[in-house]
C-alpha cells in the first residue's frame, strides 16, 4: 500500500498558501512565521530601515546561518511522523522519538528520485598501509645497559 503525505505551509496572517518560513528576533526572543511571498516581502520592507541602521549582535557565522536538517528546524510533527513511517516501511532503522538521522532525512527527501533511492550506500574501501618486509627482516641491534657498556669499554 502506498501512502503520500503532503505538507503545505499556510500563511499565518491570512490563511492562504505560504511560500516560506521567516525567522526573526526582537527583544531577545526568536520568532518564526509562515508567510506568502507578498507578506514576506512586506515584513522585510518594514524591517529594512531598522536593519540597515543596526549592528549585528553575537558571532553569527556562515555555519550558523545555514539551515539545519534536524527535526526541530521547522518540521511539523506530522511531517516527522510521516518520515519515521516512511523510513520504517522502507527497511530503515529509525527511533520512535528523538532526532532523525541525516541519512534517513536525505533518503526521504530523495525518495522521488529513482536513481538516488535505488543506489546503495557508498562504502569506502579500507586502505591498509604497505609494509616494507625487507626493512623488517633486518635484525635491529640490541640495546646494551650502561653497566655492560662500561664493562666492555
Amino acid at each position: 500500500m502506498a501512502q503520500i503525505t503532503e505538507v503545505r505551509l499556510l500563511d499565518d496572517l491570512d490563511g492562504g498558501e505560504a511560500a516560506e518560513s521567516v525567522s526573526f528576533s526582537l527583544d531577545g526572543k526568536s520568532y518564526e512565521i509562515d508567510l506568502s511571498e507578498k507578506h514576506a516581502a512586506a515584513l522585510r520592507d518594514a524591517f529594512a530601515p531598522f536593519v540597515s541602521s543596526a549592528r549585528r549582535a553575537g558571532g553569527t557565522t556562515a555555519a550558523a546561518a545555514r539551515p539545519r536538517m534536524s527535526t526541530r528546524a521547522g518540521r511539523p510533527r506530522a511531517e516527522t511522523a510521516a518520515i519515521r513511517e516512511w523510513a520504517s516501511a522502507n527497511g530503515m532503522e529509525v527511533s520512535a522519538r528523538g532526532r532523525i538521522s541525516s541519512t534517513v532525512l536525505e533518503a526521504y527527501e530523495n525518495r522521488g528520485n529513482a536513481t538516488a533511492a535505488a543506489a546503495a550506500p557508498v562504502v569506502e574501501p579500507v586502505v591498509e598501509p604497505v609494509v616494507d618486509t625487507a626493512a623488517e627482516a633486518e635484525p635491529k641491534p640490541k640495546r646494551r645497559t650502561r653497566k655492560k657498556a662500561a664493562a666492555e669499554g
